[in-house]
């Protein structure tokens, strides 16, 4: 969900970021020993400016996911003029630590240009040349690097309760995109990168539907209803990404969840976590280390109910509390002058709970 930043970045990697021979097995090792896989997302100016960063990456995750450098705003900033040189390093980065990328995303109302929003105003035979554009261009770019995309990003409107309520009555969240092609555009974007790339796995990633709550219960109702409608009439779809941007506020119960994504299976799609991080309560526990734990027990539940309705992929948006999205974005930060603690390192790049509970998941 976090926008992204954009920075000069040397085209070297530090070769520090090897993992060390020697080293413990990191979370990647251990997953892929359960028949998991593990990840995060990475901001490419860090991998190549910050060696602790990089090293941590490199010896954690198995699959990487930029976290700007996939978006329109990073790929194409001025219309027809497309920059894949930080997806790129993200791409370098991956071939010389043995992971594999996944992108992120081919499309979303957020992270765009100054350009795009106008141009989608100029009519529904505009809209559909830029994205068929957008989409063709980067597929073709990506095709020998990256095998799965989340296509749509965030479309699902959000029920009344929760925490942005979308102002419709409808199933899909009004975006720009809505508004100029309709509501067959996630249809079209679909069709589009099947056929750019009719190998790929086409992703359909989304939010708010983990908790225990009445809104996340009617937008799990409301994803349903659009994926079902999709491969009704027999549109490319082969995951679902759940985003796991975890709120200790709301309640979770297993029952619910697994139940979701059973039925997700059952439509022949894969499962997948895709940005698992965790907001702290309003009322903090009393020590770091209480706080620490109480995250890490609220992520290890949602996890072990991920994995029970068949998800064998999961990936934190950040492995550290440092350049989490939780710390810069003024809507999720803590107004009380504390920074939330959802990651599996700190902002000093050392292991918590978290991680060491994840170790646990991992190996059990």
């Amino acid at each position: 969900m976090f926008a992204g930043i954009a920075c000069a970045m040397p085209l070297t990697l530090p070769a520090c970021a090897q993992v060390p021979a020697n080293a413990n097995p990191g979370l990647r090792d251990l997953a892929r020993a359960r028949g998991l896989t593990f990840g995060t997302a990475v901001r490419s100016n860090l991998l190549t400016t910050d060696a602790a960063y990089a090293a941590l990456i490199a010896r954690e995750a198995d699959l990487l996911v930029p976290e700007w450098e996939g978006k329109w705003e990073a790929l194409q900033p001025e219309r027809d003029r497309f920059d894949f040189e930080p997806l790129r390093t993200v791409l370098r980065f991956a071939s010389s630590n043995n992971q594999r990328v996944r992108g992120h995303a081919l499309l979303w109302h957020e992270a765009m240009p100054a350009w795009l929003a106008p141009a989608l105003r100029e009519g529904p035979a505009q809209a559909q040349q830029i994205l068929e554009t957008h989409i063709t261009t980067v597929l073709r770019e990506t095709r020998e690097s990256i095998r799965d995309w989340d296509v749509v990003n965030e479309v699902i409107a959000d029920p009344p309760g929760s925490d942005n309520p979308s102002p419709t009555e409808g199933d899909l969240r009004p975006t720009p995109w809505l508004r100029a092609l309709g509501p067959n555009y996630i249809e079209r974007a679909l069709r589009l990168a099947r056929q750019a790339d009719p190998t790929l796995r086409l992703t359909f990633n989304d939010y708010g539907v983990e908790s225990d709550t009445p809104w996340a219960a009617a937008k799990r109702t409301r994803l349903l209803r659009v994926v079902r409608g999709l491969l009704e009439r027999g549109c490319p779809l082969d995951a679902v990404g759940i985003q796991g941007h975890l709120q200790m506020r709301e309640p979770f119960r297993a029952e619910p969840f697994v139940a979701f994504l059973r039925t997700l299976r059952e439509m022949g799609l894969a499962t997948l976590i895709t940005e698992l991080d965790v907001r702290e309560p309003d009322i903090l526990a009393p020590s770091l280390e209480a706080r620490d734990a109480a995250v890490a027990e609220y992520a290890i539940a949602f996890l072990t109910a991920a994995v029970e309705g068949g998800a064998r992929t999961i990936l934190t948006w950040g492995l550290s509390d440092r350049d989490s999205w939780l710390v810069q974005e003024p809507g999720v930060a803590r107004r009380d002058g504390q920074f939330h603690r959802g990651h599996p390192y700190d902002s000093e790049l050392r292991a918590k709970a978290f991680r060491a509970r994840l170790a646990q998941f991992f190996t059990r």
